[in-house]
């Protein structure tokens, strides 16, 4: 029967060649960081390629190197609908990233793609495509897509072969999960009492997070949906980053030179200049500050136990970087802000959770995290940190965590005398601002993981040491990444490097200090109790005392 009205072409089904994979490369959204990182990115898919070539298959890139723009990477949702629409449904495809990338641009076509996925990366400090590809994963398994993963540093050694010629030959990789157990049933005992007893509190009285705006920078994987949530007894202020830009133009210069002379007289430095486009400016410095009281403020006014703000994308093309406002709200001992009427000092003596890039995996943890601490008597202060890249060091794997700026001062040796704000990069943040660098303390910490996976919130935590390292060795990590960076140190206890990437289910990793190890073993063992009445299904990962 003829149909009176204009109907849809139907795509005819493309076949899959034998022996053939189709790659593609999801990127950024800002057009200076994708053709910064389009060479490094040009070296992992030749060697990639290669790799297959040996194994007698064919890489077919799925998408052109656009010369106008200056990359090949996927850069919107909407290139990453047309791009699918020319992949056989059937094919075996790659994700092959060297960068950091925004997960969304081709979420949509790998949730309904039917052929075997595999995701790669490079294992290197100055491109972070071991960042993205974490991310990535991650947002796969939110959303219960199958996928294998591997990595490697220059994509010749034998865990990376071995990887390939197992995907090829089966579509699966194998990674070794022997480090993650179950936890198991938990004696009754001051620190599972303590956690029983504030998870009772918190589902009885109920707990709200602010976000301002959801889905930074793609990652899908960083929200939680209302009806995973709302069961914890935690529940959501939707806000928005132009009520908090807002609120920044109402904060007088004079309350903004006060947080400063603050931060001066705790000894915290400042690497100012005067060229707006590349250098830390004290205008700059000063919008920050405001973000930090109007943050504050808005908090207040909605009665928020954390507070998460996206930036990225957004407030980027409008004021500096957050960060400098994240570690300080982070932070017990902080310039304090008073309310509107300047009656009240607001959260006076205790943090005001921040996570940052509005991860809520890491609002839950770190809201957690604080009322575990607090009860117990140990700072409370959290920080999430990018998992960015890591060497073996002597004896040990030594991970180098860093995020941009947003530390809390408690977390450096030195505290605010070891800290020097310096200039963002002005390829990822145009109007700059000023970060909290500084070399995270040697100690015990406590690590962990908030996610999704099987339609179910899952938590991984383990335990680890931030450890010393030489200035000079210091110094050489800085520079293979990001040196306006706080840095953390960080050796995990029971887990190698490839156990640690093949599970971790995010491009964030939660920390938090305790005075020794004896302490960290017992709030671990309070924060697994907490997590567990919660209903959340609780994974200790490597040497833990559980």
């Amino acid at each position: 029967m003829t149909s009176p009205y204009r109907m849809p072409v139907p795509r005819a089904e493309q076949p899959v060649a034998p022996r053939t994979a189709y790659l593609i490369a999801s990127g950024d959204l800002r057009l200076s960081a994708n053709v910064a990182g389009w060479a490094a990115q040009e070296s992992l898919e030749k060697a990639v390629s290669a790799a297959f070539g040996d194994l007698g298959w064919t890489v077919v890139r799925a998408h052109e190197v656009d010369p106008a723009k200056g990359h090949g990477f996927i850069d919107s949702q909407r290139m990453g609908l047309e791009v699918f629409k020319a992949i056989p449904a059937d094919a075996p495809l790659i994700v092959a990233e060297a960068v950091w990338q925004y997960s969304h641009h081709v979420l949509a076509g790998l949730r309904t793609h039917r052929g075997p996925i595999l995701t790669v990366a490079n294992f290197d400090g100055t491109w972070p495509g071991l960042v993205g590809l974490l991310g990535l994963n991650a947002g796969l398994t939110k959303m219960g897509r199958a996928y294998s993963t591997i990595w490697s540093v220059d994509f010749t050694d034998r865990y990376f072969l071995d990887g390939l010629a197992s995907w090829v030959r089966t579509g699966h990789i194998a990674h070794d999960s022997s480090h993650v157990r179950p936890l198991p049933p938990l004696p009754p005992g001051p620190e599972s009492g303590l956690g029983l007893a504030l998870a009772e509190e918190l589902l009885r009285d109920k707990a709200i997070i602010g976000v301002f705006d959801e889905g930074c920078m793609g990652m899908y994987n960083a929200i939680i949906d209302d009806e995973l949530l709302n069961p914890l007894g935690i529940y959501k202020e939707r806000l928005s980053q132009s009520a908090l830009y807002a609120e920044m133009l109402k904060v007088p210069d004079a309350e903004a030179a006060a947080v400063r002379a603050w931060l001066d007289a705790a000894g915290m430095r400042f690497a100012t200049g005067a060229d707006e486009a590349t250098e830390l400016t004290d205008r700059q410095l000063s919008e920050q500050l405001k973000m930090y009281v109007a943050a504050l403020r808005i908090a207040d006014d909605f009665g928020l136990d954390a507070v998460g703000i996206q930036y990225q994308q957004g407030l980027k093309d409008l004021t500096p970087a957050s960060d400098l406002a994240e570690g300080l709200l982070n932070n017990v001992v902080r310039p304090p802000v008073t309310s509107r009427d300047g009656a009240r000092v607001l959260y006076d003596g205790a943090p005001l959770p921040h996570f940052n890039e509005a991860d809520e995996g890491v609002a839950v943890d770190a809201l957690v995290t604080n009322r575990v601490w607090t009860a117990m008597g140990l700072d409370p202060a959290t920080t999430l940190h990018d998992v960015r890249w890591g060497e073996q060091y002597g004896d040990d794997f030594v991970w180098v965590y860093e995020i941009s700026g947003s530390v809390p001062p408690s977390h450096l040796t030195g505290g605010y005398a070891g800290a020097v704000s310096r200039r963002q990069n002005p390829m990822y943040f145009p109007a700059g601002g000023g970060t909290i660098k500084g070399v995270s303390k040697p100690g015990e910490i406590v690590w962990s993981r908030l996610y999704i996976a099987d339609a179910r919130l899952q938590l991984d935590l383990g335990r680890a040491s931030v450890v010393e390292l030489p200035e000079e060795e210091t110094e050489r990590r800085w520079a293979a990444t990001n040196p306006e960076w706080p840095i953390a140190h960080v050796v995990h206890h029971g887990v190698d490097r490839d156990q640690f990437m093949a599970r971790h289910k995010a491009n964030h990793v939660q920390v938090a200090y305790a005075p020794d190890a004896a302490t960290a073993d017992k709030a671990l063992v309070a924060k697994a109790a907490f997590f567990q009445r919660l209903g959340v299904e609780v994974h200790v990962c490597g040497d833990v005392a559980v």
